[in-house]
C-alpha cells in the first residue's frame, strides 16, 4: 500500500510541476518598465497620502505645514515623472531614476529635519522615512541597472 501511496504522491507532483504556479506566470508578464511605472505610483500616492496627513486631513495631530509642502512637491514631481514613462517610454528608466532622486534626497532632508528636532518627531514619521528611503533606493537602483535597455 506505501507504494501505491508513494506512486500517486509522484503522480501529482509530476503533474503539479509540470503546469506552473498561476502567480509565477504573472510575475513572469510584468516588465521592467512595468515595475518601475508601480513604483513610480506607489512612491507618488504615499507622499501625497503623507501631505495630506501632515495637512490635518485625514488624521489630526500629525499637522505640520513644512512637512506638508515637502511631501505635496515630492509627490508631484513623482506623479510628473510617472506621466513622462507614458510620454516618452524609451526614457522611462532615465526619467524614473531621476525623479526618485530627487525624492530621495528630498527625503534624507526630512529625516534630518527630524535627527536636529525641526521637522515631526513621532514614530509614524520616522518608521515612514525609513521605508520610503528603502523604496526609493530599490527604485533608483532597478531603474539605473535598466537604462539603455528595451526592456519592455
Amino acid at each position: 500500500m506505501e507504494t501505491s501511496d508513494a506512486g500517486a504522491s509522484e503522480t501529482s507532483k509530476k503533474r503539479d510541476g509540470d503546469r506552473p504556479d498561476r502567480r509565477t506566470q504573472a510575475v513572469d508578464r510584468i516588465t521592467a518598465r512595468e515595475a518601475i511605472r508601480v513604483l513610480l505610483g506607489i512612491e507618488a500616492a504615499s507622499f501625497l497620502l503623507a501631505a495630506t496627513i501632515h495637512a490635518g486631513v485625514l488624521v489630526g495631530g500629525y499637522e505640520h505645514s513644512e512637512a506638508m509642502i515637502a511631501e505635496s512637491v515630492i509627490g508631484t514631481v513623482l506623479v510628473a515623472g510617472l506621466a513622462a514613462t507614458w510620454l516618452r517610454p524609451r526614457s522611462t528608466f532615465t526619467v524614473a531614476a531621476g525623479v526618485q532622486t530627487f525624492a530621495l534626497l528630498g527625503t534624507l532632508v526630512g529625516l534630518w529635519t527630524i535627527i536636529v528636532g525641526v521637522g515631526p518627531r513621532t514614530v509614524p514619521d520616522v518608521v515612514y522615512h525609513v521605508v520610503i528611503v528603502i523604496v526609493l533606493a530599490v527604485g533608483i537602483r532597478t531603474a539605473w541597472r535598466n537604462r539603455g535597455t528595451n526592456a519592455f
